[in-house]
Parts: C-alpha cells; sequence; structure tokens
C-alpha cells in the first residue's frame, strides 16, 4: 500500500492520546499523596468546591503539605527525565537529515506508549506511586515531546517550498494540537467521575498503538537515503551518520554569513525565554486550581484545561489573518508575548472560578510566537540542514520547558504558603526578556523576511573521496 505524506493524523492521535491523561496526572500523584499524607480517603464532591466541606473535615491545614509535596513530585520527575530526553532528541532529529524523519516521529511514540502503560500498571495495582519517577525516566530515553514536535517540523519543513505555506501549515499543527486536546481535557473530567483512572489510561494506550501503526506502515518517509549511504568514512556506518550529524549541526552556524548567524542566534534566544517562561506558568495551573479557596473538582479542571487549548485554534486564526493581511511577523511575536503576559498578572490574582475562567480570554494569542519564529528561523536555513536546525529548536525548548517546569515547581512549593500567585508573577516579569530582545532585532534590522540560501555542506572525508575519484578518472573531471 502506498504511503501518505501526512504527519498530521499522527499530531492530531498523539495530542488527543496525551491530553487525555495529561489533566489526569497530577490529580492521581495528588490524591495519592494526600491519601499517604493524612491517611484519610481524598474529599470528592458534587460541587464546584471542596473547600467548604475541607475547612469543617479539618481538612484545610494538609491543603499546603500535599501542595508542596505535589510540587516537588513534578520537580524530581523533570529532574530525572530531562538530560536522557535531551541527549535523545538532540540526536535523532539531527540524525533524521541523513536517517530519516520517521524515526523522530516513531520512537517518542513508543516512549510515550511506555509512560502511560507504567501509569495504567501503578494505578491499577496501586503500586507505590514514586515509581512514575522511574517511568519517566524510562520513557526519555525514547525521546519526548521535544523529539516528537522537532520530527513533525522537519518533515514539514521538507514538503514546503513556499515560506507562508510552511508558516501556516505549522501553525496549522499547533492548532490541531489544541484541538484533539481540547475536546480530550474536557471529556476526562467526565471519564474520572464515570470510570475511575483506569479506564482514561487505558484508552490514550489504546490511542497511542493506533497512531504507532500508523506512523510505521503508512506514514511515508520524505528523505530518501543516497545509494551510497552505507559508504564510510573509517569503515563504520555508525560513526559516519554520527559525524555527519555533528557536521550538519555544527555548519548550520559555521557556514552562514554574519548576519545569518545574527538573526539566527537572536531569535532562537527570543523563542526559547519566550518558551521558559511561558510553559513555567502553564505547568502550575492544575495545582493552582486544586488549592484553596478554588479547591477546583475533576469536571471543573476538565473544563478549564478544554477552555485553555482553545488558544491553540485562535492563536492558528490569528497567524493566519494576520499574515494574510502583510502584518510583520516581528509584530505578530510582540502581541503572543503580550497576551500571555496580561493572562499571567491576571492569574496570580484570581481567587474566584468565574476569574478562573476569564483570565484565559486575554492568552488567547499566545501560541502565535511558537509557529511564527520557527518558520522565521527555518527560512534562513538550508534545506539540507532543518533536521539540524529543528535538532537544536526541539532541544533548546526541551531543555527550556524542562528546566522552567523545575524552576517553577521548586518556587511555587516555596511560595505557595504565603502566596501562590507569585509564580505567575514572576513568568510575566520573565516575558520582558524575549520582548527586549525582539526589540533589539527590530532596531539593528536583521532581515529574516527573506530566505538565506547557503551552499549544501561538505561533510569531512567527501573533499577527499572526490579528489581522489577525479585523480582516477581525469578524462570525466
Amino acid at each position: 500500500m502506498k504511503g501518505l505524506f501526512l504527519v498530521e493524523p499522527v499530531v492530531a492521535l498523539y495530542a488527543f492520546s496525551s491530553f487525555l491523561i495529561y489533566p489526569l496526572v497530577q490529580q492521581y500523584v495528588y490524591r495519592r499523596l494526600w491519601q499517604e499524607l493524612t491517611n484519610t480517603t481524598y474529599p470528592i464532591s458534587d460541587n464546584a468546591s471542596r473547600c467548604a466541606e475541607n475547612i469543617s473535615s479539618n481538612h484545610s491545614s494538609y491543603h499546603e503539605e500535599v501542595q508542596r509535596q505535589a510540587s516537588l513530585f513534578s520537580l524530581y520527575t523533570e529532574l530525572f527525565s530531562t538530560i536522557p530526553s535531551l541527549v535523545v532528541t538532540f540526536m535523532l532529529v539531527a540524525y533524521s537529515d541523513r536517517g530519516g524523519r520517521k524515526i523522530t516521529i516513531i520512537m517518542p511514540l513508543i516512549g510515550s506508549l511506555i509512560y502511560t502503560l507504567s501509569f495504567l500498571t501503578v494505578s491499577y495495582f496501586e503500586l507505590n506511586v514514586y515509581l512514575l519517577i522511574g517511568s519517566s525516566l524510562l520513557s526519555s530515553l525514547f525521546g519526548g515531546l521535544g523529539t516528537f514536535l522537532g520530527g513533525c517540523f522537519a518533515y514539514i519543513a521538507d514538503l514546503c517550498e513556499d515560506g507562508h505555506q510552511k508558516t501556516l501549515r505549522m501553525a496549522g499543527v499547533d492548532m490541531m494540537i489544541g484541538l484533539l486536546s481540547g475536546v480530550a481535557s474536557i471529556s476526562t473530567g467526565y471519564f474520572l467521575r464515570a470510570a475511575g483512572f483506569n479506564w482514561p489510561f487505558l484508552t490514550s494506550a489504546m490511542c497511542q498503538c493506533l497512531v504507532l501503526l500508523y506512523a510505521i506502515f503508512i506514514l511515508e518517509e520524505t528523505v530518501k537515503k543516497a545509494p551510497d549511504d552505507a559508504v564510510l568514512l573509517d569503515g563504520s556506518p555508525q560513526c559516519s551518520a554520527f559525524k555527519q550529524m555533528i557536521y550538519g549541526s555544527y555548519n548550520m552556524f559555521a557556514g552562514a554569513n554574519r548576519r545569518t548567524k545574527t538573526a539566527l542566534v537572536l531569535l532562537i534566544l527570543i523563542f526559547c525565554s519566550f518558551s521558559f517562561a511561558y510553559v513555567g506558568g502553564i505547568s502550575l495551573i492544575t495545582l493552582y486550581e486544586l488549592n484553596a479557596p478554588l479547591c477546583w473538582t475533576e469536571i471543573l479542571i476538565g473544563y478549564g484545561s478544554a477552555l485553555s487549548t482553545t488558544v491553540f485554534l485562535v492563536s492558528f486564526i490569528g497567524v493566519s489573518a494576520l499574515t494574510y493581511c502583510g502584518v510583520p511577523q516581528l509584530l505578530i511575536v510582540m502581541m503572543g508575548i503580550l497576551s500571555v503576559m496580561s493572562g499571567m498578572v491576571l492569574l496570580a490574582f484570581a481567587k474566584t472560578t468565574l476569574l478562573m475562567f476569564i483570565v484565559r480570554v486575554p492568552m488567547l494569542l499566545s501560541i502565535m510566537p511558537f509557529p511564527v519564529l520557527r518558520s522565521m528561523i527555518s527560512k534562513i536555513i538550508s534545506k539540507s540542514e532543518q533536521g539540524a536546525l529543528f535538532a537544536s529548536l526541539s532541544f533548546l525548548e526541551s531543555l527550556t520547558s524542562n528546566v522552567s517546569s523545575a524552576v517553577f515547581s521548586s518556587v511555587y512549593a516555596a511560595t505557595v504558603a504565603w502566596y501562590p500567585g507569585f509564580s505567575f508573577l514572576l513568568s510575566a516579569g520573565l516575558c520582558v526578556i524575549p520582548l527586549v530582545v525582539l526589540g533589539v532585532v527590530g532596531l539593528i534590522g536583521v532581515d529574516v523576511g527573506e530566505e538565506v540560501t547557503k551552499p549544501e555542506p561538505v561533510f569531512s572525508g567527501e573533499e577527499d573521496l572526490v579528489e581522489d575519484y577525479n585523480d582516477n578518472h581525469p578524462i570525466l573531471s
């Protein structure tokens, strides 16, 4: 059967299966820690808030300790899984320039399936909750979300010649993640209340098996191996592949002119600093909703998660409309950063259920900077280095995301007793950094609107092979 050049179904099913359990992970850990620390069952209510019941039953004193332990659990999980995931992300996505994009998609799917099955096992047999940290470490050896998205964006970059088409299709991937994750998130609360934790984990695992089969047997490869791909520099195919991977990443900067280097450094700095501030703040929302005075139930958390994912749809519409109207891309990025800043400031002072829903509105454009920056950076890199580019971007994005989650979790654990909203104010304050760098880009007039063409990289050893061939074939040379 002929394969399809459609990576969007993979992204859609992956997003659905991941966000089907993502809102449940923190809730499951929270409930297990509550049981261990208080020796009582977790209070479940049909009301919008459990705070009144908790106060009347003398449970309010436990909230701060459970919140602190839950945030530290997230910190440990990030610390143990960060380094393996980063190394695998960089190596796989960079190697995809030579070995194909599918490996960067299939490997994270296998890791995600292992992670989901681990949660199902711990939940079903009621094993020690800290075993989940080990499962995170194991799944990170297959890569993570950064590996998966890096491979998908490199896959799209292979198929799109036009810069405008590339921007819209990358934004479309982000939108698809938002839509499917929203559908999954809004159903998790009802799923949890009706069937407990086991069935959502099992459903997610089945979806991941389905998408894994699609990626292996139906998705077509965009990178075709050359006939002489087995010709080695030193007799070892593994060494040759590794060398070309390193040279491809190195040549992305070394082979660029000064203008390209300046644009790369500044745009990557904007990308990483914005990702650090945004992901760090977003990662704490569920814990904040579980804490007093909100004390949300699983139903409200599902609605909140679903409403948060609408930012992907609105951001896609915003990118499409603004790009069609000819709005400068730097201005689109600035609007997205300001959207995050305003939402985080309001979130820090949200104390009621209504206000928690309202604060999502200012953040509806918060995803716009990501696809626009990816497209801008992709334009100034040659086609043969797209894998190296998205390997570097995925590596840095995973690094900043994991580090920011760990940092913000520790900050939240330290400040939850006196001001739980401090972490969101910190997130808003850190958004000033990408805004300042964005202003520098505008002031120095770095041109990122046109594609920069560079000669294709020649890897070490290839020049010698060419010279030897010419010496032996003087007529042809």
